[in-house]
């Protein structure tokens, strides 16, 4: 996934949380349980934290209770793993509060904080065997030897690994290295558990084999975990909260069956499993408007003929052989067996492509027909609906956007020099295979396709956000020069 947000207003690239956020269109920072703090255990408040120029973390509260299994979820660079680094005490925050058990601990060392952490790398101690590894911590607070052993006996039994005390952690497999690490960080009962990312480096049937074990150990300890994992399989099936995260903010908290079924923005919809997003217009409660149709849904609350985001999941849609009754009609393009279900490409007679997950096979070439029921229709609130970019006036045919003299038609109302506002539509902007070809270079950092085009997320070189649709094949990380059209550009005082 990218590094920028697409979800962030232009101009407030700086600043997103004080810009607004799209999880709520009134709480630029979502927070799960702020009315009841004091039944839970942490309470990160309002934490910033940044490297050099690089925003890590902007405004980040959540609260955890006691005993839950915490995830959070995100792409590479989304600030995950500093979060955690933060609560166990590796890195110290900008601003904000984290709170245990009532106290603040922002200053308080990671070795006399109650938490454990669970690395990646699992960072075993090669010239110590199981046994020493696991009572390294216990011996360094000169705890009795016979009270060792019984706690080393039971943190075993607990991730299933008796009689191994003699054995030498390189002889181990993966699996049982990794154990042997949750067995150190569980020996000294810590109240906080922190696992990053702790079966990345398994292979995949050892992964699922150990997220149930995991699952297991969380309801045996009755501690609480925070996980950190980029897999969105793996959140969905250990977490009680998911807290999905991307660049540094917080998209959305809520169980997994709450995140699943209703994502409220394209990126945790597109990040969440498989999803067909398509530009919608609400045409009032009740009534929604995508792929030239109009369909029943479930949805309310949004304003007559209101742009739209709309999702539907790919086994949500109901293939059979076609039926010129149907709602929707096209060929498949594509089918491939994915093990429990067949995964297909859709092509509608009007041009879209949609993804259909469906028990039963339809060949590659089959004519069919697709069905859509009004509670499996998710339609969400478009967090923008063009590109408004503040910037000055240089003369009666150029302004100034993003620090770059863009020409524009001729405007003789607004004097050289005044603040202006430009708004320009996303596909109204053309992306060029060079940067010099173009009045800003960039880079495309996010790619949403929308069923007949795609939603690119650019950020230019001086970090600015633009958003361009367009029907070329771009790749994530190209580097491109943006080219604006004088006669797009809407121009007003700002």
């Amino acid at each position: 996934m990218a590094e920028s947000n697409p979800f962030v207003p232009l101009g407030a690239a700086d600043n997103p949380a004080a810009a607004g956020h799209p999880v709520a269109a009134d709480n630029p920072a979502p927070v799960a349980g702020e009315s009841n703090k004091e039944t839970y255990i942490i309470q990160v408040r309002n934490i910033s934290k940044s490297f050099g120029n690089k925003n890590v973390l902007n405004n980040v509260s959540l609260f955890i209770k006691k005993g839950e299994f915490v995830t959070i979820l995100g792409p590479s660079g989304c600030g995950k793993t500093t979060l955690l680094k933060l609560l166990a005490g590796f890195h110290l925050a900008d601003q904000g509060e984290i709170i245990l058990d009532g106290k603040c601990i922002n200053n308080i060392p990671p070795h006399q904080r109650p938490m454990n952490t669970v690395f990646q790398r699992y960072a075993l101690f090669p010239h110590l065997n199981v046994y020493e590894n696991i009572a390294f911590g216990l011996k360094l607070k000169k705890t009795p030897e016979d009270t060792i052993e019984k706690e080393v006996k039971r943190v075993l039994k607990i991730v299933g690994l008796t009689d191994y005390e003699e054995r030498d952690v390189n002889s181990l497999s993966g699996g049982q290295q990794q154990r042997v690490a949750i067995a150190r960080a569980i020996i000294n009962k810590p109240k906080v558990l922190l696992l990053d990312e702790p079966l990345a480096a398994l292979d995949l049937k050892m992964r699922k084999d150990m997220q149930l074990e995991l699952k297991q150990m969380h309801k045996d300890l009755g501690i609480t975990f925070i996980y950190v994992t980029h897999d969105q399989e793996e959140a969905l099936t250990l977490s009680d909260t998911i807290v999905v995260m991307r660049d540094g903010v917080v998209q959305q908290i809520g169980t997994p069956v709450d995140i699943y079924n209703e994502p409220v923005n394209p990126f945790v919809a597109d990040f969440i499993g498989e999803s067909n997003i398509l530009n919608g217009i609400m045409k009032k409660d009740k009534l929604v408007s995508f792929m030239g149709r109009d369909f029943d849904c479930v949805d309310v609350g949004f304003a007559e003929n209101e742009q739209v985001d709309v999702v539907i999941r790919p086994e949500d849609i109901y293939i059979m052989n076609r039926n010129d009754n149907a709602m929707i009609n096209g060929r498949v393009t594509s089918c491939i067996f994915k093990g429990v279900h067949y995964e297909m490409a859709v092509e509608t007679e009007n041009g879209y492509e949609l993804l259909v997950q469906d028990y039963n096979a339809f060949e590659t070439g089959s004519e069919v027909s697709l069905i859509v029921k009004p509670f499996d229709i998710q339609v969400m609130k478009k967090p923008i609906v063009s590109n408004v970019i503040e910037g000055q006036m240089l003369s009666s045919t150029s302004v100034e956007l993003f620090g770059a003299a863009v020409e524009c038609k001729e405007n003789n109302d607004i004097e050289p020099g005044t603040a202006i506002r430009a708004t320009i539509g996303f596909d109204e902007i053309e992306l060029m295979d060079y940067k010099e070809d173009g009045a800003l270079g960039g880079e495309i950092t996010f790619i949403l396709y929308k069923g007949d085009h795609y939603h690119l997320t650019v950020t230019t070189d001086n970090g600015n956000i633009l958003y361009v649709d367009t029907t070329e094949v771009w790749d994530d990380g190209d580097n491109v020069g943006i080219k604006f059209y004088p006669d797009k550009i809407k121009i007003e005082k700002a």
